[in-house]
């Protein structure tokens, strides 16, 4: 049958709300989302989970926080270059768009009676419009 996801409740008060709220503001997610990190974290330690301030975190040698990591200076000038290129293909894509703006307003400028449809000219003609396929 697959996994079917539950919903779990919880019950809090008015000032846990608004903390939990500020949280996932500053984490820039969803206040479920904090729940379900919290929840995550809870079965991947089987239950072993104590929530502490982050001042008092001071005093243990605890992981720095956020992480950082050494990036190899080819993945920066790889990210360098896609960036200048995908700013490249933006500028090529307003150029492109401008030019077709400029082709729509010279249509719409020219007369309209300048167009000559080939049905229309059969149609004038007599001849019977058959299909033909050029390829």
């Amino acid at each position: 049958m697959g996994n079917k996801n539950k919903t779990i409740s919880f019950r809090v008060n008015e000032d846990v709300f608004e903390t939990l709220r500020e949280i996932a503001e500053e984490r820039d997610i969803s206040l479920s989302a904090v729940f379900r990190d919290y929840v995550d974290t809870l079965v991947a330690h089987d239950g072993q989970v104590q929530v502490v301030p982050e001042h008092e975190l001071a005093g243990e040698t605890a992981d720095e926080f956020p992480p950082k990591v050494e990036v190899p200076k080819s993945f920066i000038r790889e990210h360098e270059r896609l960036e200048l290129e995908a700013e490249h293909l933006r500028d090529q894509l307003d150029e492109h768009k401008r030019y077709i703006t400029q082709l729509r307003q010279q249509l719409d400028d020219e007369d309209v009676s300048d167009v000559v449809h080939l049905e229309e000219l059969d149609r004038e003609n007599g001849k019977k419009a058959d299909s033909y396929r050029l390829g």
